[in-house]
């Protein structure tokens, strides 16, 4: 008897689990002018996608500041995509940030309060080259280059490299530089520049393929938004610019009701990430800290004493960026630790 209900309940939770799969969808979104917004998040820019938790979305995202940068680094025409070349003349009204951002993402049933796990499962480029360099008045060091520089980078995918010069080949390590939602509907438009709690322009290298990134929702529907294509940064950014490529990825964005969080988390596979957001780097790093001292309680019940030390032992504290007003810094613990 008892091994005939043990027999049952497996064979109820793999239908149930087969039913599960069976209502998730997979969305395409293209590189398409009704699929952009330029350079702002704003709760009231209508969905591009609606789609239900669970649900995976393969969407093309364009090179911040547009063609222009890459035409300044001696891409050729005939080397650029149609898709952007379309989106670039058909969107006008931009700013006041640089990035084309794809979405937004409506989710189904998100409501403030909730979260959101966006599971990063694949990323392709869609053309074999990026953009590096830095314009006048911005980066770390202003003063030292107050003039402007774009490099191109030819890209190998297949080989997972791109030759930056001879004798100096970068392993690709490809990201979204942004993905946020919509921010509270008072706030209007917010630039796509610094980050915040949309979270937003983020930089964090540590987010490739097979990290997930936790936000929180602000709105209905949360309004996703994905773009700042990234073929490889250093922590920092200090030039203002990673490899700045255009991207396609494959992500499976989860609803998490009633699980409330005011600044982005992440994990990797090896790793728990907490973040801080500020202007003073010191502020942003004090955040951070007490983010996974915030993660360590809930979730891994330390005391608050056990977690703050556990920090100073075994987390790691890493510079996201320095570049957008909003400086970013990122707390790294090993899970390993963990048995």
């Amino acid at each position: 008897m008892k091994r005939s209900l043990v027999l049952l309940t497996l064979l109820f939770v793999a239908a149930r689990s087969h039913l599960v799969l069976a209502q998730t969808r997979t969305h395409e979104l293209k590189l398409l002018p009704q699929n952009v917004h330029w350079g702002y998040y704003d709760a009231r820019v209508k969905p591009a996608l609606r789609i239900a938790s669970g649900d995976t979305v393969r969407v093309e995202t364009m090179v911040a500041r547009g063609i222009e940068r890459l035409r300044l680094a001696g891409v050729k025409d005939d080397e650029i995509p149609q898709a952007l070349k379309d989106v670039e003349s058909a969107i006008t009204d931009r700013g006041p940030g640089a990035h084309p951002l794809t979405g937004p993402i409506y989710i189904e049933g998100a409501e403030p309060g909730d979260s959101l796990e966006v599971h990063i499962e694949a990323i392709e480029f869609l053309h074999p080259y990026g953009v590096g360099g830095f314009i006048p008045g911005a980066g770390t060091l202003p003063e030292d280059f107050p003039y402007a520089k774009f490099k191109l980078v030819r890209v190998n995918e297949k080989a997972g490299s791109g030759e930056f010069a001879p004798g100096v080949t970068l392993k690709l390590a490809p990201f979204f530089g942004s993905i946020g939602v919509a921010p509270p509907l008072i706030m209007g438009r917010i630039s796509s520049g610094p980050p915040g709690p949309h979270v937003g322009n983020l930089d964090n290298k540590e987010l490739v393929a097979g990290s997930t990134l936790y936000l929180p929702v602000h709105v209905p529907g949360g309004l996703l938004s994905i773009g700042d294509g990234h073929g490889l940064q250093g922590d920092g950014e200090v030039s203002l610019t990673a490899l700045e490529t255009s991207l396609r990825g494959t992500i499976r964005i989860v609803l998490r009701k009633g699980k409330k969080i005011t600044w982005p988390r992440a994990e990797t596979p090896t790793h728990y990430i907490a973040m801080g957001l500020n202007e003073d780097l010191d502020q942003a790093a004090k955040l951070a800290t007490r983010e996974m001292i915030d993660f360590l309680v809930a979730e891994k019940g330390l005391s608050r004493d056990d977690a703050y030390v556990l920090c100073s032992l075994a987390v790691d504290l890493h510079v996201t960026q320095l570049v957008d007003q909003t400086k970013g810094v990122h707390a790294m613990l090993p899970k390993s630790i963990f048995k």
